[in-house]
Parts: structure tokens; sequence; C-alpha cells
């Protein structure tokens, strides 16, 4: 995916060099190639974000820049002070780091190049149009990225982080392990950089299926999928959470673990590979939900033949979590609970 990124900047920043030059007349078109350079820098699903942000910063630092020119003059100190109130003006109207960023550098470059350079301003503006412009018919026609394996290379750490850890938990909870289950706990709090990834990923695919016509026919079926397991995965994550604390109490109290309880987990675990796996086939989770339901089949056992507190924590969880998957495979909320409920009775 790198190497297509690379060549959507590099093809963007020439094209919106030539659409600058030659349909418009500018003899040096700067500040178009690096307007589209610096919109795919954003992450994949906020490019439309980006050049609203952009335009919105080129006009703050314009407006800045050029009424304090016109009230104090040109010069270092009067460049540090256009910098100083651009940056000011843009946190006090609520505007994000890109906002920001780009108020700042117009209001440099209005300062700096205006005293020798007239009527700088209108081209600035335009710049901003095409550079985004291109860059997003590039990204959406010319050289789009395949949703459907961007959601695949996001969704395959968080669902790997998910059951390396939850079978931890239940090697943990087999050899009475506290620090194992510690760790265990301690790296699925730290999950937040792959799920940003994941929600991220997905939103890249909703602007896909928004924007380019080659992704307009994966709106439905796997594409629309994937992008719905996005919520069901976050809850699975925190759910898994709070079962692998009480796991560590379970060890820390002494309370008893039937073998049942174990294999829930170890159920729970796979059935999150399996559904990775299956994603990552384009296959619809069927396997994933049969472990799923194995997982809940156990956890019921292990309550009737007796748990304590916490160990019904666990076996609560284990239902929650794998509500969350069968959820996340595409089964409704409404269903994905009968299907747990009639598993736990088995």
């Amino acid at each position: 995916m790198g190497f297509i990124v690379a060549m959507q900047a590099g093809l963007a920043a020439t094209l919106a060099w030539l659409v600058a030059h030659h349909l418009l007349g500018n003899p040096d078109p700067v500040f178009a190639p690096i307007v589209a350079v610096g919109t795919l820098a954003a992450s994949v699903g906020q490019r439309i974000r980006r050049i609203v942000e952009l335009i919105v910063g080129v006009a703050l630092g314009v407006l800045i820049g050029d009424a304090l020119l016109y009230v104090i003059g040109s010069g270092p100190l009067q460049l540090g002070l256009i910098v100083v109130l651009a940056i000011l003006a843009a946190l006090v109207l609520g505007g994000s780091a890109a906002i920001v960023l780009q108020a700042a550098a117009t209001a440099v470059l209005i300062a700096t190049l205006s005293p020798s350079v007239r009527n700088l301003e209108i081209p600035r503006f335009v710049d901003a149009f095409i550079g985004g412009g291109v860059a997003l018919i590039v990204t959406s026609v010319l050289l789009p990225l395949n949703p459907l394996r961007v959601i695949n290379r996001a969704a395959q750490p968080a669902l790997d982080m998910l059951a390396e850890q939850l079978s931890e938990t239940a090697q943990a909870l087999e050899d009475r392990d506290v620090g194992r289950a510690g760790i265990a706990m301690e790296r699925l709090r730290r999950n937040k950089a792959e799920l940003q990834e994941l929600t991220d990923a997905v939103a890249g695919a909703r602007e896909a299926t928004t924007l380019s016509p080659v992704s307009w026919h994966r709106r439905r079926g796997t594409l629309q999928q994937y992008a719905a397991s996005a919520e069901p995965i976050d809850r699975a994550m925190r759910n898994s959470g709070t079962l692998i604390r009480r796991a560590l109490t379970v060890i820390e109290d002494g309370e008893a673990t039937p073998e049942s309880i174990i294999e829930a987990v170890k159920d729970l675990a796979a059935s999150i590979r399996e559904l990775r796996s299956e994603f990552a086939r384009g296959h619809e989770p069927l396997r994933a939900r049969e472990k799923a339901l194995k997982a809940v089949a156990s956890a019921g056992r292990a309550y009737r033949e007796g748990v304590e507190f916490s160990g019904s924590v666990i076996v609560a969880q284990v239902r929650t979590t794998v509500s969350d998957i069968l959820v996340a495979s595409g089964v409704s909320q409404q269903d994905a609970n009968r299907h747990v409920r009639d598993a736990f009775d088995r």
C-alpha cells in the first residue's frame, strides 16, 4: 500500500502543477502541488476534511497576514507578530492542528512575499482548491486504493492482539500464573493504536465508496459488513478487558477454575482468529460464529458446574463478547442475543 500512496502523491503533485501552470496561467505554481501532497498525507478517510481545513487555514492566514501588513508593515519582528496572531486566531476559533498550521504557514508567505510579489492572495486560494481537487481525483479515479484491502490490513493487528491476549489469559488460568494474566491485561489496554487504525480504515472505505466510481459496486455486501464490524469489535475489546481483569482476580483470590471456563476463553480466542481469517478471504464468517457459540456453551457448563464471584463475571463477559463477535460477523443484535442464550442453555 505504501508504494501506491507514493505513486498517488507523485501523480497528484505533477497534475496539480500542470493544471495550475497551463490551464490557469500561473507561471510558478508552487502551492498547488504542496496542497495536493498535503491532502494525501492525511489519513485515508479524512482527505475531504483535510481539504476543507487547508482552505480554511489559507483564508485565515491571508486575512490576518494582509490586515497586519497594512497596519504594521513588513520586517522580521512584524513577521513574528503576524505568525503569533494567526495561530492565536485559529486557536480561538477552535481550529484543528491542520488549520492552525496552514494559517501560520500562509501568514508567513503573505508577510514575506507580498511586499515583492503582487496579488499573491488569490493564487493562494486557487492553488488550495486545485491541489485538493487533484488529490481527490487521483485517489478516487486514477489510482484508488482497494477499500477491502485497506480494512483487512487494518483489522488484522486489532483482532490478532485480542486473540493473543485471550489465549494468554486462558493459559494463565490453567497455570494459575498471575504475572501472565497481568501482562495480557496491560497489553490489551494499549490497543488504542490498533483500534484507531481500524477506525481510520473504515472511514477510508466509506470515503472510497462515496468518491470512487471503481468502488461504487462495493457499497453493499462485503464492504458494508466490514465497515459495520468496527463498532462491535471495539466493544469486544472492552468486554475482553473486563474478562481478563476478572481472570487475574480469580487467580489472585484462589477461586476454583473449572476446565470448562478455560475452554470457553480458548474458544473465544479461536473465534476471533477465525473472524480475522474469514474476513481476509472474503468469506462469510461461519466458522467464527460456530467457535464463538462453542465458547458460550463451555461458559454455560462452567456456570452449572459452579463458579465463584469473579468466575461468574468471566462467564458473563464471554457471553457479552460472543454477542459482539456475532454482530461483527454480520448477525443482527437481536439474533446474536438469541443464539447466545440458546448456546448457553444447551
